[in-house]
Protein backbone atom coordinates (compact mmCIF):
# COMPACT_ATOMS: atom_id res chain seq x y z
CA UNK A 1 0.00 0.00 0.00
CA UNK A 2 2.88 2.51 1.02
CA UNK A 3 4.73 1.33 -2.27
CA UNK A 4 1.64 2.19 -4.10
CA UNK A 5 1.23 5.27 -2.94
CA UNK A 6 5.54 6.26 -3.62
CA UNK A 7 4.76 5.26 -7.28
CA UNK A 8 1.50 6.95 -8.00
CA UNK A 9 3.59 10.33 -6.23
CA UNK A 10 6.36 9.82 -8.23
CA UNK A 11 4.45 9.87 -11.46
CA UNK A 12 2.82 12.64 -10.55
CA UNK A 13 6.16 14.64 -9.92
CA UNK A 14 7.10 13.05 -13.43
CA UNK A 15 3.61 14.44 -14.88
CA UNK A 16 4.84 18.11 -13.20
CA UNK A 17 7.67 17.93 -14.69
CA UNK A 18 6.52 17.22 -18.26
CA UNK A 19 4.04 20.15 -17.86
CA UNK A 20 6.84 22.48 -16.41
CA UNK A 21 9.16 21.28 -19.90
CA UNK A 22 5.88 21.87 -22.30
CA UNK A 23 5.57 25.58 -20.51
CA UNK A 24 9.39 25.93 -20.97
CA UNK A 25 8.90 25.46 -24.62
CA UNK A 26 5.58 27.29 -25.57
CA UNK A 27 6.06 30.28 -22.96
CA UNK A 28 10.04 30.47 -23.96
CA UNK A 29 8.89 31.21 -27.09
CA UNK A 30 5.81 33.77 -26.28
CA UNK A 31 8.21 35.19 -24.43
CA UNK A 32 11.31 35.66 -26.63
CA UNK A 33 8.60 37.52 -29.16
CA UNK A 34 7.15 39.65 -26.62
CA UNK A 35 10.92 40.24 -24.89
CA UNK A 36 11.85 41.62 -28.48
CA UNK A 37 8.70 43.98 -28.23
CA UNK A 38 9.43 45.19 -24.90
CA UNK A 39 12.94 45.24 -25.38
CA UNK A 40 14.00 42.88 -22.86
CA UNK A 41 17.74 42.11 -22.63
CA UNK A 42 17.29 38.77 -20.80
CA UNK A 43 15.68 36.99 -23.73
CA UNK A 44 19.06 36.84 -25.87
CA UNK A 45 20.70 35.32 -22.99
CA UNK A 46 22.70 32.75 -24.60
CA UNK A 47 21.78 29.61 -22.40
CA UNK A 48 18.06 30.29 -22.35
CA UNK A 49 17.90 30.20 -25.66
CA UNK A 50 20.29 27.55 -26.76
CA UNK A 51 18.41 25.23 -23.78
CA UNK A 52 14.92 26.67 -26.05
CA UNK A 53 15.86 24.90 -29.37
CA UNK A 54 17.68 22.34 -27.76
CA UNK A 55 13.80 21.49 -25.80
CA UNK A 56 12.02 21.62 -29.18
CA UNK A 57 14.72 20.23 -30.84
CA UNK A 58 13.95 17.21 -29.00
CA UNK A 59 10.38 16.89 -29.58
CA UNK A 60 10.51 17.54 -33.20
CA UNK A 61 13.19 14.47 -33.08
CA UNK A 62 10.89 12.07 -31.01
CA UNK A 63 7.92 12.81 -32.67
CA UNK A 64 9.49 12.11 -36.21
CA UNK A 65 10.99 8.91 -35.47
CA UNK A 66 7.81 8.19 -33.93
CA UNK A 67 8.98 7.91 -30.19
CA UNK A 68 7.20 8.06 -27.19
CA UNK A 69 8.85 10.88 -24.79
CA UNK A 70 10.42 8.98 -22.38
CA UNK A 71 8.49 10.89 -19.15
CA UNK A 72 5.49 9.52 -20.79
CA UNK A 73 6.81 6.24 -20.83
CA UNK A 74 7.93 6.41 -17.20
CA UNK A 75 5.33 7.88 -16.00
CA UNK A 76 2.81 5.30 -17.27
CA UNK A 77 5.25 2.65 -16.03
CA UNK A 78 5.06 4.03 -12.62
CA UNK A 79 1.55 4.23 -12.68
CA UNK A 80 0.83 0.83 -13.89
CA UNK A 81 3.01 -0.47 -10.93
CA UNK A 82 1.29 1.36 -8.42
CA UNK A 83 -1.82 -0.65 -9.77
CA UNK A 84 -3.77 2.93 -11.08
CA UNK A 85 -5.48 3.46 -14.56
CA UNK A 86 -2.47 4.49 -17.36
CA UNK A 87 -3.15 6.35 -20.63
CA UNK A 88 -2.33 5.33 -24.48
CA UNK A 89 -0.39 7.51 -26.64
CA UNK A 90 1.89 10.32 -26.41
CA UNK A 91 1.15 13.26 -23.58
CA UNK A 92 0.50 15.64 -25.02
CA UNK A 93 -2.36 14.09 -27.43
CA UNK A 94 -3.64 12.21 -24.22
CA UNK A 95 -4.07 15.47 -22.39
CA UNK A 96 -4.56 17.83 -25.24
CA UNK A 97 -7.73 15.16 -25.81
CA UNK A 98 -8.38 15.42 -22.02
CA UNK A 99 -8.38 19.42 -22.03
CA UNK A 100 -9.60 20.29 -25.46
CA UNK A 101 -11.59 17.16 -26.57
CA UNK A 102 -9.56 16.79 -29.74
CA UNK A 103 -8.63 13.71 -31.45
CA UNK A 104 -5.91 13.72 -34.12
CA UNK A 105 -3.94 11.42 -35.89
CA UNK A 106 -0.03 11.42 -34.56
CA UNK A 107 1.05 13.32 -38.10
CA UNK A 108 -0.87 16.41 -36.97
CA UNK A 109 0.87 16.66 -33.66
CA UNK A 110 4.00 16.15 -35.86
CA UNK A 111 3.53 18.84 -38.03
CA UNK A 112 2.19 21.80 -35.48
CA UNK A 113 5.33 20.69 -33.52
CA UNK A 114 7.97 20.74 -36.85
CA UNK A 115 6.16 24.34 -37.28
CA UNK A 116 6.76 25.62 -33.74
CA UNK A 117 10.08 24.39 -33.95
CA UNK A 118 10.38 26.57 -37.29
CA UNK A 119 9.08 29.45 -35.46
CA UNK A 120 11.85 28.54 -32.57
CA UNK A 121 14.41 28.84 -35.42
CA UNK A 122 12.79 31.76 -36.96
CA UNK A 123 12.90 33.64 -33.82
CA UNK A 124 17.01 33.24 -33.71
CA UNK A 125 17.44 35.20 -36.61
CA UNK A 126 14.54 37.78 -35.56
CA UNK A 127 15.61 37.86 -31.97
CA UNK A 128 19.68 37.05 -31.99
CA UNK A 129 20.94 35.75 -28.92
CA UNK A 130 23.78 37.32 -27.60
CA UNK A 131 27.15 35.32 -28.18
CA UNK A 132 28.69 33.19 -24.93
CA UNK A 133 31.07 35.54 -23.13
CA UNK A 134 29.38 38.31 -24.47
CA UNK A 135 28.30 40.66 -21.46
CA UNK A 136 24.32 41.72 -21.26
CA UNK A 137 23.48 45.38 -22.85
CA UNK A 138 22.36 46.61 -19.41
CA UNK A 139 25.90 45.23 -17.95
CA UNK A 140 28.08 47.11 -21.12
CA UNK A 141 26.04 50.63 -20.79
CA UNK A 142 27.40 50.57 -17.26
CA UNK A 143 30.92 51.23 -18.59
Amino acid sequence: MQSDFLFLLAADVLLFSHVLFVAFVVLGLVLILVGKLLDWAWIRNPWFRVAHLAAIGIVVLQAWVGVICPLTSWEMALRERAGSATYSGTFISHWLEAILYYQAPAWVFTVCYTIFAAVVVASWIWVRPRRFGDAPRHVRDRG
